[in-house]
């Protein structure tokens, strides 16, 4: 907590206040100098579970990446889901951390359901985050997140609407496959009618469905066949 406070930019606070960070612990300092301090600790989950209870905005941060994945608990994501009031330390908790546990693809079904804000933009969270790094799940796994992303479309909070359209576009780049049952999702979302759906549809839609995303798929899909 010395290095941490030594490292602090109370100025840098008022940059993450105009990104919808919350700083009422913040210390004020980037992301990039805690992951170099993280780099330097390397894993540690004693220390992580220390630095998370102490409730400062980056300790939290760095907990998330010096946490070791296979000492990570059900009953520490339940607690941890329940501590966050943040969209980042949400995000770099579930990419950091717990989409690397074992429990990832049931808590991201679990909390999808959820009523608190932050837990469930996790679930959601953890659906884009798996999408990206678990490079051996099968399709099936994705393909039943898409109902859940379909189910919570309706819910207009800022912080959720974003997580469920951050999933459904992660599992749409995924590969060919899913990327045509993404955009499927997508169409069923703005046929829902309601405001956030037709803006996670639209939003999504555009970038599946763009010859960027499209070409890097097929790219993926050629290798692949080599």
């Amino acid at each position: 907590m010395g290095t941490l406070r030594g490292m602090a930019d109370p100025a840098y606070t008022e940059g993450m206040e105009g990104y919808g960070i919350s700083t009422d612990t913040a210390l004020g300092i980037r992301v990039p100098q805690l992951r170099k301090l993280a780099r330097e600790i390397g894993h540690d989950h004693d220390l992580a579970i220390q630095l998370w209870d102490r409730g400062v905005h980056e300790a939290r941060l760095l907990a998330t990446m010096v946490g070791d994945p296979e000492q990570v608990t059900e009953d520490l994501m339940e607690a941890w889901a329940l501590d966050i009031d943040s969209w980042d330390v949400c995000d770099l908790c579930m990419a950091n951390l717990f989409d690397r546990t074992p429990y990832a693809r049931s808590k991201a079904s679990q909390w999808s359901e959820r009523e608190e804000e932050y837990v469930k933009r996790a679930g959601f969270v953890l659906m884009a985050t798996l999408a990206v790094h678990d490079k051996k799940a099968r399709d099936q796994v994705f393909i039943e997140f898409l109902p859940m992303i379909e189910r919570e479309a309706w819910d207009e909070r800022n912080f959720v609407k974003k997580a469920v359209n951050w999933a459904l576009r992660q599992i749409g780049k995924r590969n060919l496959a899913l990327n045509a049952r993404a955009i499927e999702a997508g169409e069923r979302i703005r046929a829902q009618g309601t405001r956030p759906a037709r803006w996670i549809a639209s939003d999504a839609l555009r970038e599946l469905r763009s010859d960027k995303v499209r070409q890097r798929l097929e790219d993926r899909a050629a290798k692949a066949k080599r």
